[in-house]
């Protein structure tokens, strides 16, 4: 996409970029066994990358901080960062490859399988957000994940803190988390295996989603949003409780990128200085289009895109 929005709102993220490699197949091989695919794909990829893809081109002024290896892989990152007008503060690593990800995708469902190699961004510490610290204190939005080591992210996390900016913490991959983390975190928005990894709440209904949200606050969380597929989101503070339903944009075609557009979308329209459930709003609007496209990155809407599909929803719950 060449097409560059007018920029508003400065969302600063910490993330790994790696290369998908999306193979398409009626299931997934056994182990020992070779079966047949019906695609392949390659293109950029990374949840960090791909939530500053979808924040850029949703009208974010974006910051993405990351390493990566001085190899072809990292041509492509600098070149799709380029090309959607993110502004990057990438180390290249000599010795170390750029990552790089597996991705199965259920030809049938749309539904994937992730196996994620963070190369160069594995090595990713304190010293990069240090880095950055002025990027962090002039933005509105602090983005980080954990595809990249926790020493990391905590710091990204504690620097927007002290700076007054907006932290928005998508916990995955889920894992064990110490408990001063928590406090760190304005919104954190799990989908409902992490949420059941933070929490041991398993998600089977809205109010489970409830339940494990509720003890995110009591673990020091501002407002908890938990990603809930074709259910929707459901957001949850002190103040309020609200389900956003899923928006229906057509046949889903892959889902891997939902999340990181979900995640993207949301902190873009905060940017913006939405209210949290006008951006909730926004996020579900633009993970509702991205699974009906192929590809993590690529599969990410333009702003207008997004504001037409609020538009239609707008227009038909009026009537």
């Amino acid at each position: 996409m060449n097409t560059q929005p007018e920029r508003g709102g400065r969302v600063v993220i910490l993330g790994i970029y790696v290369t998908d490699l999306t193979f398409r197949a009626a299931r997934m091989p056994l182990i020992g066994e070779t079966i047949a695919g019906t695609a392949f794909a390659m293109g950029p990829g990374g949840k960090g990358s791909n939530q500053a893809v979808a924040a850029a081109r949703a009208g974010a002024d974006v910051v993405f901080c990351t390493r990566i290896g001085n190899d072809a892989f990292g041509e492509i990152a600098r070149a799709t960062w380029a090309t959607e007008g993110i502004t990057a503060r990438a180390t290249t690593v000599d010795n170390l490859s750029t990552g790089a990800a597996h991705i199965f995708v259920d030809e049938t469902t749309g539904m994937n399988a992730i196996i994620v190699a963070a190369g160069a961004a594995g090595t990713m510490s304190a010293t990069d957000v240090d880095a950055i610290e002025a990027d962090i204190a002039a933005a509105r939005v602090f983005v980080t994940q954990l595809e990249q080591p926790l020493p990391a992210a905590r710091r990204g996390l504690e620097v927007a803190r002290r700076h007054g900016v907006i932290t928005v913490f998508n916990p995955a991959p889920a894992m064990p988390l110490p408990d001063d983390l928590y406090p760190l975190c304005d919104y954190i928005t799990p989908n409902e295996t992490e949420a059941e990894a933070l929490t041991g709440v398993p998600i089977e209904s809205i109010d489970d989603a409830r339940r494990a949200a509720e003890l995110l606050l009591e673990k020091g969380v501002g407002t908890a949003i938990i990603t809930l597929g074709e259910a929707g989101a459901l957001l949850h503070s002190a103040q309020q409780s609200v389900l956003v339903p899923a928006f229906r944009c057509g046949k889903v075609v892959e889902t891997a990128g939902a999340g990181d557009g979900f995640t993207g979308g949301f902190a873009a329209a905060l940017a913006r200085g939405a209210d949290p459930v006008e951006a909730m709003r926004f996020g579900c609007a633009l993970a509702g289009i991205s699974v009906t496209r192929p590809g993590t990155a690529p599969s990410m809407p333009s702003l207008s895109e997004v504001n037409q599909v609020l538009s239609d929803a707008a227009r038909a719950g009026s009537r």
